[in-house]
C-alpha cells in the first residue's frame, strides 16, 4: 500500500466510524504515529459482557514505514478509584525488526468446496514481538507408575503479545478483508525489514 495522506485520512475516518470515543482514540494514535506516513491500519471494536455490565474496547493497529503501533482503549465504570466512568488508552510502538511472529488463522466453511479468494468466516491475527509470553507449566513425570522421584517441571512458552479475532458474523465482511490486508502488509513489511 502506498504511503499517502489518504491512508492517514482513512485511519481517522475508521476511528470515527467505530464511534468509540473517537477524539480520545484518534489523539492517542496520532501522537504515537507522529509525522510518519501510514501504510496500513486496522480498527477493531469489541463489545464484551462482564457479569451485569457491557464493556467496549477498541484496538487500533497501524503500520508505518518503520514501526508497528498498537493502541488499546478500554472503558471502565465508576468505582472506588473514580466516582465517574473513565477510559484508559495505551499505545505501544514496536520497530518492525522486533516482530518475530505473525500468525493468521483462517476459519472457512465447507473446505471441500473452497475456492481461492473466498473470504474466511473468521480470522485470528496473532502478532509476537517478545514483550509478553505465557508460560504453561506442569509437573514432569516418567513412564514408571510407581516412581516417586521429583522430575521437575515441563511446559511451554507461547508468545502472547497480541491476538485479535475478527469474524464475518460479528464484525462484517469488510473488517475481515481489512484484517487480512493488514496482516499481509505487516508480513511484507517485516520481511523487508529483515533484509
Amino acid at each position: 500500500m502506498a504511503k499517502t495522506s489518504t491512508t492517514t485520512q482513512g485511519l481517522r475516518a475508521a476511528i470515527e466510524r467505530s464511534g468509540y470515543y473517537p477524539a480520545l482514540v484518534a489523539e492517542a494514535v496520532e501522537a504515537a504515529v507522529g509525522g510518519e506516513p501510514v501504510r496500513s491500519y486496522l480498527v477493531h471494536q469489541e463489545t464484551t459482557f462482564d457479569q451485569n455490565e457491557v464493556r467496549r474496547h477498541v484496538t487500533v493497529l497501524v503500520l508505518t514505514g518503520n514501526r508497528f503501533i498498537v493502541s488499546h482503549t478500554d472503558e471502565q465504570a465508576a468505582d472506588t478509584t473514580s466516582p465517574t466512568p473513565y477510559a484508559t488508552t495505551s499505545t505501544e510502538s514496536v520497530k518492525l525488526g522486533r516482530i518475530s511472529s505473525i500468525v493468521v488463522s483462517r476459519v472457512v466453511a465447507n473446505p471441500e468446496s473452497y475456492k481461492p479468494g473466498t473470504l474466511p468466516r473468521e480470522i485470528v491475527l496473532t502478532i509476537g514481538w517478545g514483550a509478553v509470553a505465557r508460560l504453561d507449566l506442569e509437573p514432569a513425570a516418567c513412564g514408571d507408575p510407581n516412581c516417586e522421584a521429583d522430575h521437575g517441571y515441563t511446559g511451554s512458552s507461547t508468545a502472547d503479545d497480541l491476538s485479535l479475532r475478527v469474524s464475518e458474523a460479528g464484525d462484517g465482511p469488510e473488517t475481515v478483508r481489512q484484517a487480512l490486508a493488514f496482516a499481509q502488509a505487516l508480513s511484507e513489511a517485516t520481511a523487508d525489514s529483515a533484509r
